[in-house]
């Protein structure tokens, strides 16, 4: 097991030749990157393997994103501290992390039960108290927190999920991967006083945003 000095070098060397190279300059974004542990979030196996320039999996054929992805996704919601985020697809926490790291509150969603638990454990040992969790079907968002300022999807859909939209507050951002099950482009949308505007971030391919206003299992 690599020591974990070895990992804060492996944490700045991601964020100088993976992030600050394509673009990302957001200052809280490139300070999270380099703080979260992000080795904490895959297998002990893959530990090693954490801040390389590729996804990863963690069960239950679900993936971390890619460092470059994270950090992309998470500058374009444009989070200044006082925002209440919501995330579809919690997966294995370490996204929820950066976005807890910079926002008021997150609200995060997985459809999958046990990668939850395991995300909401890893979460709370890290003394993160600004998350709340829900096992529920993310294409429907989560109502009873609405409206949101900033909402992150990681999970590829068909097409934008009307709950969504309806839940984005007014000058909100949402960013999520639209296309077919193969690949995707990263869309930010912007609610402007009840309408849409669309920016397209570029191509990616992410596993498949599953329920009522995404894909069928």
């Amino acid at each position: 097991m690599t020591s974990n000095h070895d990992y804060r070098f492996a944490r700045e060397k991601m964020v100088k030749t993976q992030l600050i190279p394509r673009g990302i300059k957001d200052p809280g974004v490139l300070a999270a990157m380099r703080d979260v542990r992000r080795d904490l979030f895959v297998e002990e196996s893959l530990a090693g393997e954490a801040y390389n320039d590729h996804p990863l999996p963690i069960g239950h054929n679900q993936t971390i994103s890619q460092p470059y992805i994270v950090a992309l996704m998470t500058e374009a919601l444009e989070l200044k501290g006082d925002e209440k985020v919501l995330e579809i697809g919690t997966g294995s926490g370490y996204q929820t992390a950066i976005l807890a790291s910079l926002a008021h509150k997150v609200c995060t969603v997985e459809r999958i039960r046990a990668l939850m638990v395991k995300a909401r454990k890893v979460l709370s040992d890290l003394n993160y108290r600004n998350i709340l969790f829900k096992a529920f079907d993310g294409t429907l968002g989560w109502e009873e927190y609405a409206p949101y300022d900033a909402i992150i999807v990681t999970a590829g859909a068909p097409s934008l999920p009307e709950p969504l939209l309806n839940q984005l507050a007014d000058d909100g951002r949402l960013v999520i991967p639209v296309g077919n099950k193969y690949s995707q482009e990263l869309v930010k949308v912007i609610k402007k006083r009840g309408s849409f505007v669309h920016e397209n971030l570029g191509g990616c391919r992410f596993v498949n945003l599953v329920g009522v206003h995404g894909w069928k299992e």
